[in-house]
């Protein structure tokens, strides 16, 4: 399987996976469970890849997935200039250990 389902049908998946890029790229820092962020990863690759063109087609791209104008905004003119030299690897993960809850592994992702 090249994703992960997360116990979720696809229009759920996307929605979540929406919300919680929007989050990202609007507190530079987020926590969340390591399937989760594993997943997050690739997608704010993809949004920060599209950021860095830069043309008109890419921000309309991102604002059909990004759920806020603002954040689209910040993406373009303040997060994608910081990676115009960079290939990729523009998220970094660290883990924290299970939740007290349901022992679920808990991860920091953020941007590099």
């Amino acid at each position: 399987m090249a994703y992960r389902k997360l116990g979720r049908n696809s229009s759920a998946r996307r929605a979540l996976f929406r919300g919680i890029v929007t989050s990202l790229f609007q507190h530079d820092k987020i926590e969340t469970t390591v399937a989760k962020a594993k997943e997050i990863s690739k997608m704010s690759a993809k949004m920060i890849t599209l950021a860095k063109r830069g043309d008109l087609h890419a921000r309309r791209q991102a604002l059909a997935f990004l759920t806020s104008v603002k954040v689209v905004k910040k993406l373009f003119e303040e997060i994608a200039p910081k990676y115009k030299d960079r290939q990729g690897g523009y998220t970094r993960i660290y883990r924290l250990g299970p939740r007290r809850g349901d022992a679920a592994e808990m991860a920091i992702i953020e941007l590099v």
